[in-house]
């Protein structure tokens, strides 16, 4: 009996986190890596609520969560066969992904790079939340240059009354952000190491890219 009600509890958190997203709020949450601060990705001034709560670098675009290849439309986003073939290797999981984005409507996203970062998540609850809010910015839960919150005690302390929702994790989450990789001209390039570099490895060396 006290696990059904732990999970009723959970699920509950999830649906107020949902209703507050809808509503171009941000909330933290738990992502398919570690905790993120998110908020609509079509929502320009949901945006820049974020870039203000976390004190980012305004020339630093965010990653962009999605629930399926399909988002990638809502961003004018163009792929080639090659590069679809790639992401199919790649997605879901914890890789973030660079493609080109030139499209001057959402530079309040790319800000003037034209390029942004996307990943599929694995996570059943993350993908039925982004179903229901569309596709989520989900910077790390910090603030600049400080290290990302480990739970949702230390998010608050980062953030205060400045998020109106902090959703727990059901699981303990990894330490290590995403892995970030450039997929421009259908080349595999390595920004940022993390999780999942063997996958990343073995993927160009199957492609031969």
């Amino acid at each position: 009996m006290p696990a059904k009600k732990r999970m009723k509890t959970n699920n509950d958190k999830w649906q107020l986190a949902t209703e507050v997203l809808k509503k171009g709020q941000v909330a933290v949450i738990p992502t398919d890596t570690i905790y993120g601060l998110v908020g609509q990705a079509l929502n320009k001034k949901t945006v820049e609520k974020i870039y203000k709560i976390k004190g980012r670098k305004p020339n630093k675009p965010l990653i962009i969560l999605i629930s399926s290849f399909k988002d990638l439309e809502k961003f004018s986003i163009k792929i080639t066969s090659k590069e679809k073939k790639i992401l199919k290797e790649i997605w879901p999981g914890p890789i973030s992904v660079i493609l080109k984005a030139p499209s001057k409507k959402f530079e309040y996203l790319h800000r003037g790079i034209k390029t942004l970062s996307f990943r599929l998540p694995a996570n059943e609850k993350l993908i039925k939340l982004i179903k229901k809010t569309g596709p989520l910015v989900a910077p790390s839960a910090n603030p600049e240059k400080k290290e990302p919150a480990r739970n949702t005690k230390e998010a608050w302390n980062y953030f205060g009354e400045q998020v109106p929702v902090y959703l727990p994790s059901d699981k303990k989450l990894s330490k290590y952000p995403s892995s970030l990789i450039s997929l421009l001209a259908g080349q595999i390039n390595t920004i940022r190491p993390g999780q999942k570099m063997a996958k990343i490895k073995e993927i160009k060396k199957d492609l031969k890219i």
